[in-house]
């Protein structure tokens, strides 16, 4: 009889990772409560510490991201406001004219 293999989420390893680094449970009792090979476990905490910068770059990505979003609509609002300022200065332009100090 085959065994179906179960497929553990992101969440879920780090938490079985957690239980043993924090918690100081033996691999052995993790892996056989939980049905897994050690080499497994292994493999996903070589992983979990290979990429642990992964999960300090994702916030600095993230402020450069509002950044350049702030620098966007800031360089909106400057459009708009150069648009403004030229409307009314044709429409001075006009009204001079209109009035003859031109």
């Amino acid at each position: 009889m085959r065994k179906t293999r179960k497929h553990y989420t992101g969440d879920e390893k780090v938490a079985i990772l957690r239980r043993h680094l924090l918690e100081q449970e033996p691999v052995s009792k993790l892996c056989d409560e939980l049905g897994l090979q050690p080499t497994v476990f292994y493999r996903w905490q070589k992983e979990f510490f290979e990429n642990g910068a992964v999960a300090f770059q994702g916030k600095a990505r993230s402020a450069s991201q509002a950044e350049q979003e702030r620098i966007q609509y800031l360089e909106k609002r400057i459009q708009r406001k150069d648009e403004v300022l030229a409307e009314l200065m044709e429409e001075h332009i006009a009204l001079k004219k209109e009035l003859g100090e031109l």
